[in-house]
């Protein structure tokens, strides 16, 4: 979501609304349900045994199914741990000073934050380019995931 900051200079400043979160094992709210469930909360551990990337939702016994978020639907596995389908809900009125809302997986949130999604979509929105933005945003997002991957 982005508002401009004031209602006479709009294209100078522009900022961002989060309209939801990522829901990440180590959240302390998503790590309590787990932990209550039975579940383990851990990162990915390389044959060193050293930790590699985000925490994961395991069984507490077994290296499985190793999910980097704690909301999901449809694994049976993750859910006997404490990961569950529930949606959060927020809500925002949109006005006219609102000028676009980005909606996109964390394969994008992960790697570009909102201000510069804001920066991004704002000089293709000027033009008019809806589609050059979401392409951009696809390209940038996977070259940041390819460049992470390659560092470990």
């Amino acid at each position: 979501m982005v508002s401009k900051s004031t209602k006479f200079n709009f294209l100078l400043e522009w900022t961002s609304k989060d309209l939801s979160r990522d829901h990440k094992a180590s959240d302390s709210d998503e790590m309590e349900r787990i932990l209550s469930c039975n579940g383990r909360i851990e990162p990915y551990s390389d044959e060193k045994g050293d930790p590699v990337g985000p925490h994961r939702v395991w069984l507490k016994t077994e290296d499985y199914p190793g999910l980097a978020m704690s909301r999901s639907f449809g694994d049976e596995v993750a859910a006997s741990v404490g990961v569950i389908a529930k949606p959060e809900i927020f809500e925002w009125k949109l006005t006219e000073e609102d000028r676009f809302v980005v909606l996109a997986s964390d394969g994008l949130w992960e790697f570009i934050e909102s201000d510069e999604v804001v920066n991004i979509v704002k000089e293709y929105y000027l033009k008019n380019d809806v589609q050059g933005a979401a392409e951009f945003l696809v390209k940038e997002s996977s070259k940041r995931w390819i460049k992470v991957s390659n560092d470990f």
